[in-house]
């Protein structure tokens, strides 16, 4: 077996390719887009190359073939128990133990040369609202920019070394099976507080709507220790890219006393428009885009974050925005259910919200930590 790193764009073609390739007879998967995996390792679109670094791998066999890639990257910020933390992702073997541990091996020795002292993933050099954690139970209807994987890779992590830092779990709640009658009363004192105002999102007042999320999110989650505060520009362009599946009424915001308070953002579950058009937006695949967006059976939605500052926590805010969500769902019957994602092990109040609603868990992800000897 021999390694090479990805330098040239043929070599970029085939770190995507394989992917294709692996999971070619596999029902369930959805190809990520070319697109959005480009533009994490490329310097002029992916701001984490200001502080830090990524590479790339693929594992080619004896007749030349590759069976094999890896990423790792790291930024000069990111520590984790006071040492520099690397991450490694985008990882994809065939089922060949050797392979992934060779795959391992090349992308721990590069982070060691860059001063790393620990190594979390499979994550991404960037959000982790995207391809953040390993799948390792509910091997289907995989959601946008969310790891998939074979179940074997698992396997792989635990052996080599890994150790599970944060479980992740996604639900999904059928709309038929939402408890109405409870959640509506327990929003009436909310709806009939005076000093609450909710409001959907409005793409005509994007600039408004983008700084009450700042405003909310970086007091929100202000208190993690990997918190990195939300920008205007990040914000806008996030809000700006998911243009085409918005849908205004799946946004909702509170305010309290005149302050934003929380949100819940929704979009339309948009894999299962990329299901047909195999990672490449180009103009057949944008073709196909517009035309499953009108046309197809889009029936799902997804819950993208959630959040209520601290000073408005358990105050009922949060269940006046589910049932403002939920209200205005009702006006478009083709919306049948909604995927809730994702929540780590360390927030136990969400957890226990969702059990409230009705939620099933469908998705379990890990993410792994590995001390760099």
């Amino acid at each position: 077996m021999k390694i090479e790193a990805v330098h040239t764009n043929h070599q970029k073609a085939l770190f995507l390719d394989l992917a294709r390739t692996l999971y070619a007879k596999d029902p369930e998967w959805v190809c990520p887009l070319d697109n959005d995996i480009n533009e994490i390792f490329n310097p002029n679109k992916n701001v984490g190359f200001k502080h830090g670094n990524a590479m790339r791998w693929l594992l080619l066999n004896e007749d030349g073939q590759v069976i094999g890639r890896i990423a790792a990257f790291y930024s000069d910020f990111h520590q984790r128990d006071n040492q520099k933390t690397g991450g490694i992702g985008f990882f994809e073997c065939i089922e060949m133990q050797s392979a992934a541990f060779l795959l391992f091996d090349t992308a721990k020795d590069w982070l060691k040369t860059q001063g790393c002292k620990a190594i979390d993933g499979p994550i991404n050099f960037g959000e982790k609202d995207k391809f953040w954690g390993l799948l390792v139970a509910g091997f289907k209807n995989p959601s946008y920019q969310e790891n998939f994987n074979f179940p074997y890779y698992e396997k792989y992590f635990l052996d080599y070394g890994f150790l599970l830092q944060t479980e992740q779990t996604t639900s999904e709640i059928k709309y038929a099976d939402f408890n109405r009658e409870r959640f509506e009363k327990l929003a009436a004192r909310v709806f009939q507080n005076s000093n609450y105002e909710y409001a959907h999102f409005k793409l005509n007042q994007l600039e408004k709507f983008a700084a009450d999320f700042i405003h909310i999110y970086n007091l929100a989650w202000a208190k993690r220790p990997d918190f990195v505060p939300m920008t205007k520009e990040r914000i806008e362009t996030t809000l700006r890219s998911l243009k085409p599946i918005l849908l205004e009424e799946a946004i909702w915001f509170v305010y309290a006393n005149n302050e934003p308070a929380g949100f819940y953002v929704n979009v339309i579950d948009v894999n299962q428009i990329f299901k047909h058009v195999n990672g490449k937006l180009d103009w057949i695949g944008k073709l196909k885009f517009f035309w499953y967006n009108y046309f197809g059976n889009i029936n799902r939605l997804r819950g993208i974050v959630f959040g209520v500052i601290p000073a408005y926590q358990n105050l009922g805010l949060e269940t006046g925005l589910i049932m403002k969500f939920y209200e205005a769902i009702q006006k478009k019957p083709q919306f049948v259910s909604a995927e809730l994602a994702w929540i780590g092990d360390f927030n136990p109040k969400m957890h226990a919200l969702f059990k409230a609603l009705g939620a099933q868990t469908t998705k379990v992800h890990h993410t792994y930590t590995l001390q760099i000897v």
